[in-house]
């Protein structure tokens, strides 16, 4: 089980670092054509350089706000900690409202996270009196 809990682990991370860089992208992006539309320098199209930039900023805050979460779980699967575990549940949750991919790593999570095998490995260690 500890194989399978490093795949979740490495699924969320690629997941992750993937909405990291489309939410780069996007801030480019905007970036880019708030730049050609500022060189146009026609009244018209001044009024259009602040809009493009509240859009590219709101779409880069939430990619990264929905990014974020997948790539510190996994990477806290892949080394066992164990508030991984349940922030991987509650991450695998969420991750079954985004089809097709997301599904399919929402379902493989919850299976993985939720098994009586896994739960035993994330357990924490009993404090020892001294």
């Amino acid at each position: 089980m500890a194989q399978h809990v490093k795949i979740v682990g490495v699924l969320h991370i690629i997941l992750g670092a993937l909405g990291v860089l489309a939410a780069i992208a996007a801030l480019l992006i905007f970036g880019g054509v708030s730049a050609l539309v500022a060189a146009d320098r026609s009244s018209d199209s001044l009024a259009a350089i602040p809009i493009l930039g509240v859009i590219g900023g709101f779409v880069f805050i939430l990619v990264m706000a929905l990014s974020l979460p997948g790539l510190i779980i996994g990477i806290g699967l892949v080394q066992f900690r164990p508030w991984a575990r349940i922030g991987g549940i509650i991450l695998s949750g969420f991750d079954l409202l985004g089809f097709p991919f997301h599904t399919a790593l929402g379902i493989y999570g919850l299976w993985v996270l939720l098994n009586r095998e896994t739960e035993q490995m994330f357990g924490v260690p009993p404090a020892r009196v001294v």
